[in-house]
């Protein structure tokens, strides 16, 4: 399996909350867990309920008693805070550190990601151990989010770089695209379809008018199907 971030959360409070954290994991892909004095035990009933499947995550999760214990075999550590600590350290949105993460982790770098309690977040002294810093830019008038939250934004902005998803897709649902060719033909039906129509045959209105139809379908990558499906309904409404 390719090298991947380990999810570190230090010091969770509730068995429940832990287990919704694997499941974000699992969700992005991530399978590696550490916990630093967990309130409750990872494989705790609740836990593994609220993982809602992603129970390999929490039986293989490591338990450490102290950070530096949990930290010690890695290279590069991040740290997840929603307050500004006043510490000489590298700021990064989600997107940015996902992308330096996924760089390292390509280069065998080991990293690990920090995630503080529910209640408080991360100590003062915890985020100095790390490298840098993970911002999650949210309305300041409420920011705070829950620890499967964060766990799932981080996780999910990590996934995206492992994947290279395409930023946008044209669903055709297997019907071919129309090419220019057989758009053009369509254009000449449509046109000779309308000789009755008053605009079209006033010169100054004309070449407007065609310009606009032509827009209205070639802007919206019409399939042969659908272009067959016009030509019945205008053969239907000629009649």
């Amino acid at each position: 399996m390719q090298n991947r971030p380990y999810i570190i959360l230090v010091r969770p409070q509730l068995a429940e909350n832990i287990g919704m954290a694997a499941r974000a994991m699992l969700n992005c892909g991530l399978y590696e867990m550490r916990l630093v004095a967990p309130k409750q035990s990872p494989t705790e009933p609740k836990a593994l309920a609220a993982s809602s499947g992603a129970e390999k995550v929490l039986q293989n999760a490591e338990i450490f008693e102290t950070l530096d214990e949990a930290i010690h075999d890695l290279n590069v550590v991040m740290a997840t805070t929603a307050r500004r600590r006043n510490q000489v350290k590298a700021i990064y949105t989600a997107d940015k550190a996902a992308e330096i993460l996924h760089q390292k982790t390509n280069e065998q770098t080991k990293c690990g990601i920090l995630f503080g309690p529910e209640r408080t977040g991360l100590e003062n002294d915890e985020v100095s151990k790390a490298d840098a810093i993970i911002e999650i830019p949210l309305n300041p008038e409420h920011c705070s989010l829950n620890l499967s939250q964060a766990v799932l934004l981080v996780g999910y902005e990590w996934y995206k770089n492992l994947i290279n998803a395409p930023k946008e897709i044209f669903q055709t649902n297997e019907g071919k695209l129309a090419t220019k060719e057989q758009l053009l033909k369509f254009f000449e039906f449509l046109e000779s379809s309308l000789t009755h129509y008053k605009n079209l045959q006033d010169a100054e209105k004309r070449p407007t008018l065609l310009r606009n139809i032509h827009n209205i379908f070639a802007r919206n990558q019409m399939t042969i199907q659908e272009l067959n499906t016009l030509y019945g309904l205008i053969e239907a409404l000629k009649k």
